[in-house]
C-alpha cells in the first residue's frame, strides 16, 4: 500500500484543493470544531499541531477523521531514535495522513522512524523537517549553524532523501532548488503560504501559494490568512482563483 493510504494513489491527480493543507492551530477542541464548520467542505487535509495535540490528544485526530478530514499531524520528532521509532508508530495507529519528524535528528534518527512504518498497511507520509519558516541567517548563526537557511535546507533535505523519508517540509524561498536536485517523487510541504497582501505574522521566508506550487510544491500549509478570515468561504475562493490554474 502507498504511503499515506489508498487515497495517495492518486496523488498526481489531486485538485487543487487535495493539496492545500489548512492548519488547524485551535487551542482546543471546542474553538477547531467551530472554525471546521466554517471552513468548505472541500477543505479535507488539515493540520493537528502540538497546542490543540497537547490539550486534546488522540481524540482531536479521531474527531477529525470522523469527520471526513485527512490529518497532518504536525508534532515534528525529535529525539533517540528508539523513541522517535515508537511515536511515529504511534501516529501511524491514530490513522494520521502525514507525520514529520526533525531532519537534524539524524541519519539513525530518520531511518528508524522509516522502518518503524515498515508494518502498517495503509501507513502517513513521513516527510523530514529542514529549517523552521520562522527562522533566517541571524537565529541560525545562534544556535552554531553558520550557513545561510537554504544550504541548510539543502543539507538536511538531501539527509531525509537518503535515509529514505517521503519528503520533506521547507519554506517557498527553497522549493524550486529541492525539486531540482531531489526529484519529482520526492514530497515537498510548504509552509509560510500567504495569499497576496496576507499578513507575514511570525513567518520570514514567505511566498503566494501560487509561486509555491509553480516552483514545485506538492502541498501547501495556509493558516491564518484561512482560519482567521471574516470570511473563510471567500479566501478559500480566492486561494483557488489562484492556484487552480496551475492544477489543471
Amino acid at each position: 500500500m502507498s504511503p499515506g493510504g489508498t487515497g495517495n494513489a492518486n496523488r498526481g491527480r489531486e485538485t487543487w484543493e487535495d493539496r492545500v493543507i489548512t492548519a488547524l492551530d485551535s487551542p482546543n477542541w471546542a474553538e477547531a470544531e467551530l472554525l471546521l464548520g466554517r471552513l468548505p467542505a472541500a477543505n479535507r487535509r488539515v493540520k493537528v499541531g502540538k497546542q490543540l495535540f497537547t490539550r486534546e490528544g488522540p481524540a482531536a485526530v479521531a474527531k477529525l477523521r470522523e469527520a471526513g478530514r485527512d490529518v497532518f499531524l504536525d508534532l515534528k520528532f525529535h529525539d533517540i531514535p528508539n523513541t522517535v521509532a515508537g511515536a511515529v508508530a504511534s501516529a501511524a495507529g491514530l490513522g494520521a495522513w502525514m507525520v514529520n519528524v526533525h531532519a537534524s535528528g539524524g541519519p539513525r534518527m530518520l531511518e528508524a522512524a522509516g522502518e518503524a512504518l515498515a508494518g502498517f498497511r495503509e501507513r502517513p507520509w513521513l516527510i523530514g523537517v529542514t529549517v523552521l519558516t520562522s527562522m533566517d541567517a541571524a537565529e541560525l548563526r545562534s544556535v552554531g549553524v553558520a550557513d545561510d537557511p537554504e544550504a541548510q535546507v539543502r543539507r538536511l533535505a538531501r539527509l531525509a532523501h537518503e535515509a529514505g523519508l517521503d519528503g520533506v517540509v521547507a519554506s517557498p524561498g527553497e522549493v524550486a532548488m529541492l525539486r531540482e536536485e531531489l526529484g519529482r517523487d520526492f514530497l515537498l510541504v510548504t509552509p509560510g503560504v500567504r495569499p497576496e497582501g496576507a499578513a507575514g505574522d511570525d513567518q520570514r521566508r514567505t511566498a503566494t501559494p501560487g509561486r509555491a506550487m509553480a516552483d514545485g510544491a506538492d502541498y501547501v500549509v495556509i493558516g491564518r490568512p484561512l482560519t482567521g478570515a471574516d470570511d473563510p468561504q471567500a479566501a478559500w475562493n480566492a486561494i483557488g482563483a489562484e492556484l487552480a490554474p496551475r492544477n489543471e
